[in-house]
Formats: C-alpha cells, structure tokens, sequence
C-alpha cells in the first residue's frame, strides 16, 4: 500500500487530531530509526503511522488496542511482520513480550513523540526547533513531567543498539523535519 493510502486509511479510523499527529510524529521516529539499523525505511516508517489505527475503535482500552489493528491490517494486505509489531508495541493486549528489533524499535520511538511533545509545549515558542536533546533527556529523569509516558519503554531503544541520548537526538531531529505537519 502506498503511503496516501495509508494515510487514507489511518483517517478513517482516527478522527482526534492530536492522535493523528501523534502517528505522523511515529512514522517519521521509525523512518529515522529504521535508517540508522539499516533496516526496510518504509516499512517502518508505516508501521509507525498505523501503529495507533484502532485506538479510537477500542476506546483506548489498553486490554483491546492492537487486536482490531491487526484485522484491520491483515484486511488490506500489509505484510505479517509489520502487523506483528504494531501488535507488540502493546504488551497488554498481545500478552507477550517484545523481544524483536521492529517490535522493539516501535515501541520506543511511538513513545519518545510523547515526550517531545511535552516538551516542546513548555518552550515559550512552542516549536520543536528549540528544543534541545538535553532537555528531552532532563526531562526523561523526572518522572512527574509527562508522567504518563512510560521511560522503561523508551529505553528499549538501547536493546536494539542505540544509546538513549542518540535516540532522543534522533527522535527530535525525525519530527523537526514533519514540525509544520505537527504544528510544532
């Protein structure tokens, strides 16, 4: 599937713009990710823009994201690794561990958007451009600011062989590139 399909297809089952920004931000974090391991750039890229497609259906029951994303996946013919790892990248619902590179990968990145976001928010600019990595990595040890974003996973990025800080630099420079799509 091209990517304007994709696209087409994430609008039909996400309405909240902020979520849909949300995946935005993930895909260009896997694209980035996926440039650095070497590793397939479009197929992580759109693992990380779909990562979210059934959060909406699922009323963001933790117990149930992921399981309509992957029949809705499979529907449309996307490959069964990507689908894997758009499942894993919650434990909750898919009752396993993540234990390879994508799942991995994906987990990690859809979640440091969070964080940059929060951020960016509390820059008297609001704009990703002056965020510095060092923020996001102070802001990364202090569990109360954004504390619904959970660091454990974050660090996962360091399983698949990419220090936190270059992660985080990584991460930033991925969504500065997207910043007038996110309004940051």
């Amino acid at each position: 599937m091209k990517r304007e399909e994709a696209v087409e297809l994430l609008k039909k089952y996400v309405k909240n713009r902020n979520m849909f920004k949300h995946c935005l931000a993930s895909e260009a974090v896997m694209r980035k990710i996926a440039d650095i391991l070497g590793e397939d750039k479009e197929k992580w890229a759109m693992a990380g823009l779909l990562h979210d497609i059934d959060i909406e259906i699922v009323n963001n029951d933790m117990k149930k994201h992921t399981l309509e994303a992957e029949k809705i996946l499979k529907e449309n013919g996307f490959p069964k690794d990507l689908i894997e790892a758009v499942k894993m990248h919650n434990e909750t619902a898919s009752g396993a561990k993540r234990t390879e590179k994508f799942h991995k990968a994906l987990a990690a990145s859809e979640t440091i958007t969070g964080l940059i976001v929060a951020t960016t928010l509390v820059y008297p600019d609001k704009k990703l451009a002056s965020v510095k990595t060092s923020s996001i990595l102070k802001r990364m040890k202090d569990k109360r600011f954004a504390a619904s974003v959970n660091r454990q996973i974050i660090k996962e990025c360091e399983d698949i062989g990419i220090p936190l800080e270059k992660f985080a630099e990584a991460a930033l420079a991925a969504m500065r590139q997207i910043a007038g799509d996110l309004g940051l």
